[in-house]
Formats: C-alpha cells, sequence, structure tokens
C-alpha cells in the first residue's frame, strides 16, 4: 500500500500494529491488550484525518495509485458478462476510452470510460486516461447503438483532461466533444454518469451528460485542474492548494451548486482501501437509479434531461 503526506501517522500505526502482532506469534508475551489499543487508536486517527480532509487533499485521493480504475469497477459489476467493443469506425482505436456490454444482474447497460494505466507501460499504452477526438467518436458510436437496442447507458468518468496535442486538434477535438454533449442531451435511453477519479475540463463532459450524474466521496469535478489554475494565475504550480479551494471541485461543493445528483460514500479511507466495498456500493446505486429511470418514456426522459441542464447556473435574486 502507498500512502499519501497526510495519511503517514495512519502508516506508523498500521506498522505499530504489525509489530505487536508479531511479537505475539513469536513469543509467549500476550499482546491482545496492546494490538486493541492500536487497533483503537488507527479507528481515531482514520476517521479524524478523512472527516476534514481540504479539497487539494481530494484531488490527491482521487488520483492515488492504488484507486480503482474503470475497467476495475466494470470487471467488477459485470464479471464475465462484460464484453468490449472497439473503434471509431473512422480512425483507430484509442486505447484510453474504453466500453462494451455488460450486465448488473438481467440487465444489460453499455458502460463507456476512461481508463488509465497502473504503471509506465500501460500509463503510456492508455494515454494517461487522456482521450483523443476517435476515443470520444468511438464512445458516441456506442451510445447510439445502445439508443438503437433500448439499452440504458453507463459512464464512468476518470480523466486529467482530453488529449491537447497536436494531432488531436487536427482530427477535431473540439468538436468531437461537442457532438457527444449535443448528441447525449437527447439521447433517447436512461444515462448514468459516475464521476469515480478525476473530472477534469471537456473531457469529461464529453461523457458526462446524464439524467443522474453521481460522484464517488473523494473525487473532483472541475473545467480546469489545480496545478494548471495555479500556474495561469499565479505562474507557479505553487499555490495549487489556494486553487483547489477556490475552484469549488469537491463533491460536496459540486452538489451544493446543484451540478451533480448524488455523493456516493467511499469506504473509510477512500475507494482504494475497500475496493470490493466501493464496487458493490457503486453497482447498487446504478442499478436503483436505472429502475427509477426505466419508469419514464424517451420523450420524458429527454426533456427532464434539457430541463436539468437548462436550469444550471440559473441565478434567482
Amino acid at each position: 500500500m502507498e500512502y499519501l503526506d497526510f495519511e503517514l501517522p495512519i502508516k506508523e500505526l498500521e506498522e505499530q500494529l504489525d509489530k505487536c502482532m508479531i511479537i505475539g506469534e513469536e513469543s509467549d508475551v500476550d499482546v491482545s491488550e496492546t494490538c486493541k489499543q492500536i487497533e483503537k487508536k488507527l479507528d481515531e486517527t482514520r476517521k479524524e484525518i478523512y472527516k476534514n480532509l481540504t479539497p487539494w487533499q481530494r484531488v490527491q485521493l482521487s488520483r492515488h495509485p492504488n484507486r480503482p480504475y474503470t475497467l476495475d469497477y466494470i470487471r467488477a459489476i459485470c464479471g464475465d458478462t462484460f464484453l468490449e467493443l472497439h473503434g471509431d469506425r473512422n480512425v483507430k482505436d484509442d486505447k484510453a476510452m474504453i466500453g462494451g456490454l455488460g450486465k448488473i444482474g438481467d440487465q444489460s447497460y453499455m458502460f463507456i470510460g476512461q481508463q488509465k494505466g497502473y504503471n509506465t507501460k500501460t500509463r503510456q499504452y492508455r494515454n494517461f486516461g487522456m482521450a483523443n477526438p476517435e476515443g470520444y467518436r468511438k464512445a458516441l458510436r456506442l451510445m447510439k447503438s445502445a439508443e438503437k437496442f433500448g439499452i440504458p447507458v453507463v459512464t464512468l468518468i476518470d480523466t486529467p483532461g482530453a488529449y491537447p496535442g497536436i494531432e488531436a486538434e487536427e482530427r477535431g477535438q473540439g468538436e468531437a466533444i461537442a457532438r457527444n454533449i449535443l448528441e447525449m442531451t437527447r439521447l433517447q435511453v436512461p444515462i448514468i454518469v459516475a464521476i469515480i477519479g478525476e473530472g477534469a475540463s471537456g473531457g469529461a463532459l464529453g461523457i458526462g451528460v446524464g439524467d443522474k450524474v453521481l460522484m464517488l466521496e473523494n473525487t473532483w469535478y472541475s473545467v480546469i485542474s489545480p496545478e494548471s489554475c495555479s500556474s495561469i494565475l499565479w505562474r507557479s504550480w505553487e499555490y495549487k492548494e489556494r486553487a483547489a479551494e477556490a475552484l469549488k471541485l469537491t463533491a460536496s461543493d459540486m452538489k451544493k451548486l446543484k451540478l451533480i445528483d448524488e455523493i456516493v460514500k467511499e469506504p473509510a479511507g477512500g475507494a482504494h482501501t475497500n475496493r470490493e466495498k466501493t464496487f458493490e456500493i457503486l453497482k447498487n446505486k446504478i442499478a436503483s437509479h436505472y429502475e427509477e429511470l426505466q419508469k419514464l418514456s424517451p420523450k420524458e426522459l429527454v426533456k427532464q434531461r434539457m430541463e436539468k441542464y437548462a436550469n444550471m447556473g440559473v441565478f434567482n435574486g
């Protein structure tokens, strides 16, 4: 397990607990009481740290190297039923954007999401979760297929942004994202969006329009990353904590501003500390929201979705 700076007190207590248990196993000394005390202190410390996280600490947690990625969620939620689909039928298959059919119970869903890598090799292969225009066009192709067969769409957002390279611009990055936003507003099947990590800028919005938008507790959603905001405003990355605070990018900020529908609680310590529980929580949320949305006709779905987005940012003085 890797630890972030603010998690070091937890690391120390966990090491103490391990040592205590080793002493108990290797000698005749009864250390059960000491172990209990350390466990109690560990529990209290963990609660205290995660209860008072700053926006920047949540950004760090969303990027935790042990945090589950899109494919981890899909495989855990769908098991063997997941069938990955490839290509945008135009340029090529973008490895940063994945999608395919999978089931929760007896219900089929079209899953789409950005995928990051686990090490240097896979990070390059996945382009660090930054999709090219063909990635967004692949996502749109899959959404249109889902609409044709009446299958609900689930998108999982985890990206530092759309790929900003020259070749992406040449192939129409802005147009591809704008097209997706337009088409998603009028897609005639339920769309459930879940932000599972980083939700940065248009890269996130390209698959982020939905009837229900959920955000895991330790994720962020914003027009720009705190580092980039800091470098624009202060010409330095040093003010990233201040930028994170000002951007109002946490799940609770988003809920307060009515830009998302629900905050999904993570296990104590974040999604990476108990992956199975996190997968189960999200799986249940998707199923329950779909149950609610399937009662609406395609016309009602689109009308409600349009109204929801039209009302965002409206100020009543």
